[in-house]
């Protein structure tokens, strides 16, 4: 994952397999009610938005073998001990 500033906007970079994880996660969190954690719902729509947006490229998630493809990339991801 990496991140820069260009252009006064926030550029984030993440693997195939750090976003496959992370829309997993969203997906998961954004179907649930968690209304004591948002101050203003302006932090609410952007985790919509962002699930949103990775849905756009990510195919993964209409494989057929998706749950396959997920374990592997958060294997891949998860720390080493």
């Amino acid at each position: 994952m990496k991140a820069n500033n260009e252009n006064n906007s926030i550029l984030m970079k993440l693997s195939a397999e750090e976003a496959l994880v992370l829309l997993e996660w969203l997906h998961k969190f954004n179907e649930l009610e968690h209304l004591a954690l948002f101050e203003d719902q302006a932090e609410e729509r952007i985790l919509f938005d962002l699930e949103a947006e990775l849905e756009t490229v990510i195919s993964d998630t209409f494989s057929s073998n998706y749950q396959e493809l997920l374990l592997m990339a958060r294997q891949k991801i998860r720390d080493t001990e």
